[in-house]
């Protein structure tokens, strides 16, 4: 049965923050999101079969939890690193214009790569850092997004697997936030925003 957690702007040391009461909707269902992980792990595992050690690039931040499941159930010798892009700031649309924040630590020449995003909606993000790692010359470079949302798409571009399509929906929990909230949250929930009561 769906869950509907209500949201009030918190006040933290007596601001009150510019984001309104919101509800969020369950939209899929931690178990659902678990039982997709397992079946998407399944078809990596035979695409990466003969790696060495696949590097696997999880896109801060948003994408933290599903890399922790989903390094998990992978059944291959792995190695993680972090690279953080942002085209969102604290905002609900995309700039457009990628900025890298944090670089890999490690070199992936010659490589086998999976690069783990979050949520593909524009496209801008994950194409801009597809272009970038293949610019350094890995052995195979594949990515995965847990959420895509084609009718927002403006780049031609698409992960190599994909979790769940949604709609053009507000989404937050399992990692990804609004204005840096809800990440906590175990589910993938839709935010419907309620006029102010007071």
């Amino acid at each position: 049965m769906p869950r509907d957690f209500v949201c009030c702007a918190p006040k933290i040391k007596g601001v009150a923050m510019s984001q309104g009461a919101y509800v969020i909707d369950e939209m899929i269902s931690a178990k659902a999101i678990a039982a997709r992980i397992e079946e998407l792990c399944r078809k990596i595992t035979t695409e990466f079969g003969n790696t060495d050690k696949l590097v696997v690039v999880g896109l801060l931040r948003g994408s933290f939890v599903f890399i922790a499941d989903l390094v998990r159930e992978l059944d291959l010798p792995i190695e993680v690193d972090f690279l953080e892009a942002s085209s969102y700031g604290d905002s609900m649309e995309s700039s457009r214009e990628v900025r890298i924040l944090k670089d890999l630590r490690g070199a992936i020449e010659g490589r086998d790569v999976l690069v783990v995003e979050d949520i593909v909606d524009t496209g801008h993000t994950l194409d801009h850092v597809t272009k970038l790692l293949q610019s350094r010359k890995p052995q195979r470079l594949k990515s995965i997004a847990l959420l895509d949302k084609p009718s927002r798409r403006e780049v031609n571009f698409r992960s190599d697997w994909v979790g769940f399509e949604i709609p053009d929906e507000f989404v937050v929990g399992y990692g990804i936030d609004y204005a840096q909230r809800n990440r906590n949250l175990p589910f993938i929930g839709k935010v419907r925003f309620v006029e102010d009561q007071a």
